[in-house]
């Protein structure tokens, strides 16, 4: 008998081992740190959050915001959301050591952020962030400074 899957407050299928900084999987009854507070957060909240985590050093649960965000935001804006997101997932992988996906979800990421250089919606450093992005995948193998999502 398959044992029954944890849930979160929404019902949906949740992991319930610890986890580090960078999100990976620690044994049962490790310490591991906080998670990403599920809820509704306007942009401006997803924005300072999600910053927060970044100047933590810890890139996954950034990602956890944005990508909240991504899938509640209306249609102009849910590209943008997911290239931020998809861009915390890129500094994830480059902070585990994962070259490869830095590269490919970093470059996926910056061209999905790219259309709205122009708009920067949000006062969302849109050039700064597409600069930084096309940096870290060119040499994903360098440490790279933690992104600012605003300028």
């Amino acid at each position: 008998m398959t044992p029954e899957r944890d849930r979160d407050a929404r019902g949906r299928a949740e992991n319930a081992r610890p986890r580090d900084g960078l999100g990976r999987p620690l044994p049962h009854g490790s310490p591991g740190v906080e998670r990403v507070e599920a809820r509704d957060r306007t942009p401006d909240e997803a924005i300072a959050d999600a910053q927060a985590y970044l100047d933590r050093e810890m890139p996954f649960h950034a990602h956890e915001v944005l990508e909240e965000q991504w899938k509640g935001a209306p249609e102009p804006e849910r590209a943008l959301w997911q290239g931020l997101a998809q861009l915390a997932v890129g500094l994830t992988h480059q902070r585990r050591g994962n070259t490869a996906g830095a590269t490919s979800v970093t470059t996926r990421g910056g061209d999905a952020i790219a259309p709205y250089v122009a708009l920067a919606p949000h006062g969302i450093d849109v050039v700064g962030l597409l600069a930084w992005a096309r940096a870290l995948a060119a040499h994903p193998e360098r440490e790279v400074p933690v992104p600012s999502l605003r300028s």
